[in-house]
């Protein structure tokens, strides 16, 4: 088993760098909305299509990749990824200006990259999964920890060469971007690649896989792990910057940046001493921190109390995403492609549909965000209560 991990290292690290790649294409091109505004006279509302069709892509890529990357395979569908990230920076810092419509080349370029990364989303877990790791809870946590130093990585270097060399070089930046998925392209051209099988050899299926009862419990914890972590990340910013009276930049580092730093934390703990952990167990102590962090968020009436929920949060719910697809993968029949894909799936949706929530109920009691936050705490309790049911099903098989 040494021999084998010694012989995937470099793969792990290259679907480690995969995540990288994602957290470029998801968090560069939000950096230059208000450039985007100054620079094409773009209004809000079509930078809000932009948001859309980054994420919307991406669930459609989550939906319907499966037959193309079994046909090709997972070498060539990674390389396809990375192409796509990169033509479509590249596209980014020239299209604006020669389309004559400078939003529509935009568009495009937003949509060829979040083929790269919807792609990258459903490739680098079952690849990591399918090297032969002894640990795979630990490996798929520090997998997953890997975003979230990109999302830092990103604000942090983007927010520096915008202060050496001005918001207007953001085409330099995006060139320079390029970088990261040129060398997991490179990387990725000559790491070895295993095979996902199932345990008994049978070909995954969604017939096999709608029909197992512990699937369904799965979709729903992914549900929740999206939503728990996007319902506080999504409106980190407004507290720090509204609460604590700070700028926007300051409101940015203080909020997102807190929240990607201790949840970061949380997955990399694990990864790192996750050995010693017991899975289950992790998950409920951070279901039980994250509904208190929720409760804190909503009724702390100091403000910076509240942003250290927020902080908080991200390190419980660090281990969702993550613990949830290695259950996944470890109790359900046939773990292809097709199980990492609707479980990206439903992730994304959740994603989606938690900051959606709290925000539609804070507008209908006048902006009350606290409100809303309080009421998107329905979404640990539901991973809580996901956590038992997947135990007792266990238990049932036993």
């Amino acid at each position: 088993m040494v021999e084998n991990f010694s012989k995937y290292n470099n793969t792990i690290k290259a679907a480690f760098l995969g995540y990288v790649v994602q957290a470029v294409v998801n968090n560069f091109v939000p950096l230059l909305f208000v450039q985007m505004q100054n620079e094409f006279g773009i209004p809000l509302a079509q930078i809000t299509i932009l948001i859309t069709f980054n994420f919307g892509l991406q669930l459609l890529i989550d939906m319907t990749s499966t037959p193309f990357i079994e046909r090709i395979g997972y070498r060539a569908s990674m390389l396809v990824s990375n192409a796509c990230v990169i033509t479509g920076l590249l596209m980014l810092t020239v299209l604006p200006g020669v389309t004559g419509k400078p939003f529509m080349g935009i568009l495009i370029s937003v949509c060829v990259y979040a083929i790269g990364g919807g792609l990258q989303e459903v490739l680098v877990s079952p690849i990591v999964e399918a090297c032969p790791t002894d640990n795979k809870e630990t490996v798929m946590s520090l997998l997953h920890s890997a975003y979230c130093w990109g999302h830092m990585a990103v604000v942090l270097i983007s927010t520096a060469f915008f202060l050496v060399f001005g918001i207007s070089s953001w085409r330099m930046l995006a060139i320079i971007w390029c970088i990261v998925p040129a060398v997991d392209f490179m990387m990725f051209t000559r790491v070895p690649i295993a095979k996902l099988e199932s345990d008994d050899g049978e070909k995954c299926t969604i017939g096999m896989l709608f029909g197992q009862k512990f699937f369904w419990i799965m979709i729903l914890m992914m549900l929740c792990a999206g939503a728990s972590e996007q319902a506080v990340s999504q409106w980190a910013s407004a507290f720090a910057e509204k609460g604590l009276g700070v700028s926007k930049i300051m409101g940015d580092l203080l909020g997102p940046m807190l929240f990607a730093l201790c949840m970061a934390s949380s997955r990399t703990i694990y990864g790192i001493y996750g050995r010693k952990l017991d899975l289950k167990r992790f998950m409920e102590l951070s279901v039980i921190l994250c509904i208190v962090s929720y409760i804190v968020i909503a009724t702390a009436p100091i403000p910076v109390i509240s942003l250290l929920g927020c902080g908080a949060a991200g390190f419980s719910v660090g281990i969702f995403w993550p613990g949830t697809f290695s259950m996944a993968s470890a109790g359900i029949k046939g773990r292809g492609t097709l199980l990492f894909a609707l479980l990206a799936l439903a992730g994304d949706l959740g994603c989606s549909g938690g900051p959606t929530f709290a925000g539609l109920i804070a507008s209908a009691t006048d902006g009350n965000m606290r409100i809303g936050i309080g009421a998107a705490v329905c979404f640990p309790i539901l991973m809580g209560l996901g956590l038992i049911m997947m135990m007792r099903n266990v238990d049932e098989h036993n």
